[in-house]
């Protein structure tokens, strides 16, 4: 569909910018260089000529010409490469940012229509074939042609009988290319959906090795990456299979082309007799050198062939590629800014109104049902529900990071669809269950939350979030550098870093989604306490499953099927509420068979 309509086209044009100049020099060059190479051999056609005659006079003249004509050729050549590679290496990094830049900006309703093991595929693999398309395109797309249209041509001035061989054995040889391109396309074009089922078992493999290897699934994954690997290779090679009939079909023509060169040629240069009635040569005159040129153009033809059926494969490969990179680019945002965008968040307070909200607008059913919500600002809030509750749905849309489908939610009292979505989301911290830390030093991970802070303010932050401790521990403290994922550390101490992080904001909101579910319950008292004290006019939000980590709550909203069951104090729901007296029962009691000490 983009490239029938040429939107394709116009869309991965847009990434050229600043790279638009090499890919035009790189096409002039280029077709400075075909002339070049389509009159060397008309000069070398008088050079022999000159010397099969015995006038060796002009001699020195043709070969000093030829090797100025070499030179140039060779010169243009060079320039015209280099200036090609800028620029397709150009676009490639274009490409690859604006894509990248698309995706930042999608809301996760947009990001859920994609794969994340595609989306790889998408920057890396496909753009390296629109790469490849394109510095095709801008040099031996224009090379070719012209090459071939100039071979033609410069038969038809040194005889214009002979040349029609050239004519004739041309299509034939563009046709058997075509049908082979039409036979290989479709398993290309099925490679690129095994490269995603390829990528996706590898992220799937890194990302859970450590769950692989605890369930020794160890020879089940190689068995799975295998397979997806082979499928690869399959389609790779029954395309590759097929276009292999191109160098034969390719030889075959140029044996055929120069024996039936050869053979007429020489027929007539030797058979003296072929004169029509007037005395002149039926096929006009041909020399040696002639001969010799004709060579060179039929094969420049043929060659010329040869290179656009590559070029051919390789623009249809890009063409899949190219569609699939559009789908991003052209995937408009489901979030946006209002014209007129609120930038200030006056105070914590959230309210939900008549909330509705299903991810997909095709879904039978609502994630949430009928929510209404009003939480003053600076209150203490914990949730709590079974796992599929829609507990974290429900704090997604205060951050705007999904938009509600019916009803409105409030923040500061103004509806967030009105608010710049960053000055929103910098005023709501969230710290997820699944904490993510980024390869590099401590101090670089808490500065997400705040570009600006000081050494102090870190490690303010860090003993509020009881992080100061163990950090202390290190050799290099705050400059202890985390592997990606911080793996190198504990998921408790990964826990305390992301609140750490969290509370550099200095948010009006801030969330906190089971993200103390992996310290023990001392610990996590000893954050709620920090944060009751240091941060009182900020909104927190609790998500736990654990009564223990919001029986101080302010208020309580116990979550049932995408609903809000019940709101009330940890008294109120356990005299009135079935779902929050089972969890507050089944949690003591199991305390109690360990042997701990329950609320």
């Amino acid at each position: 569909v983009y490239y029938q309509g040429g939107s394709m086209i116009k869309t991965l044009f847009k990434s050229i910018r600043e790279f638009k100049k090499p890919s035009i020099l790189s096409m002039v060059i280029v077709f400075l260089e075909v002339i070049m190479e389509c009159f060397m051999p008309l000069v070398m056609k008088n050079l022999l000529d000159e010397m099969n005659g015995g006038q060796l006079n002009n001699v020195w003249k043709y070969s000093i010409v030829l090797v100025i004509m070499a030179f140039a050729s060779l010169a243009f050549g060079v320039i015209a490469g280099k200036q090609c590679a800028k620029a397709s290496a150009g676009l490639s990094k274009n490409l690859r940012y604006d894509l990248y830049k698309a995706i930042s900006d999608f809301s996760f309703s947009n990001i859920d229509k994609f794969s994340t093991s595609s989306l790889v595929t998408r920057m890396t693999t496909d753009v390296f074939h629109v790469q490849m398309a394109y510095m095709m395109i801008i040099r031996t797309a224009v090379r070719s042609p012209f090459m071939l249209i100039f071979s033609i041509i410069m038969g038809f001035i040194i005889s214009p009988k002979m040349a029609w061989i050239f004519v004739v054995i041309v299509p034939i040889l563009l046709a058997a290319f075509i049908l082979i391109i039409i036979k290989a396309m479709p398993r290309f074009n099925r490679v690129f959906k095994r490269y995603d089922a390829l990528n996706n078992s590898i992220q799937e493999n890194v990302s859970g090795i450590r769950t692989v290897k605890s369930y020794v699934r160890e020879e089940h994954e190689k068995e799975k990456f295998n397979k997806a690997s082979t499928n690869v290779a399959n389609d790779f090679i029954g395309a590759e299979r097929i276009v292999a009939f191109n160098q034969p079909v390719l030889q075959f023509a140029i044996y055929a082309l120069n024996l039936t060169v050869i053979f007429i040629g020489a027929t007539l240069i030797i058979n003296t007799s072929s004169l029509d009635l007037a005395g002149n040569p039926i096929w006009g005159d041909l020399s040696v050198g002639g001969l010799s040129s004709l060579l060179t153009y039929g094969m420049q033809c043929l060659m010329s062939l040869m290179m656009l059926s590559f070029i051919i494969v390789m623009v249809t490969l890009a063409i899949e590629s190219g569609r699939r990179i559009c789908e991003v680019l052209n995937e408009k945002s489901d979030l946006t800014n209002p014209e007129n965008p609120v930038f200030e968040v006056e105070n914590g307070s959230i309210d939900f109104n008549n909330v509705c909200f299903k991810y997909n607008v095709k879904a039978e059913r609502n994630t949430l049902e009928n929510v209404n919500l009003h939480i003053l600002s600076g209150q203490t809030v914990g949730i709590i529900g079974g796992t599929g509750s829609s507990k974290t749905s429900l704090v997604n849309l205060i951050s705007r990071l999904y938009d509600v489908t019916e009803g409105e939610v409030l923040v500061g009292g103004i509806n967030v669809k009105e608010y710049d979505i960053k000055s929103l989301r910098n005023q709501v911290s969230v710290v997820l269950q699944k904490n993510l830390l980024f390869s590099g030093t401590i101090k670089d991970n808490l500065r997400w939350g705040n570009e600006q802070a000081t050494d102090e303010e870190m490690i303010h932050a860090c003993k509020q979030a009881c992080a100061h401790e163990f950090i202390e521990t290190f050799p290099d403290k705050y400059d202890t550098y985390i592997e990606q994922g911080g793996t190198n550390v504990s998921g408790g101490q990964k826990q305390r870093l992301c609140i750490a992080r969290a509370l550099l904001k200095k948010p009006k909101i801030l969330i906190l989604d089971d993200s103390t579910s992996a310290v023990d319950t001392k610990t996590d008292a000893i954050i709620r306490s920090e944060l009751k004290n240091a941060i009182p006019e900020t909104t927190k939000i609790i998500i736990a499953q654990r009564i223990a980590s919001i029986v101080e709550c302010d208020q309580i909203i116990v979550m049932n099927n995408g609903k809000v069951d019940q709101v009330g104090t940890h008294e109120e729901l356990l005299a009135t509420n079935n779902i929050y007296q089972e969890v507050y029962y089944t949690q003591n009691q199991i305390n109690n068979n360990g042997g701990a000490n329950n609320e």
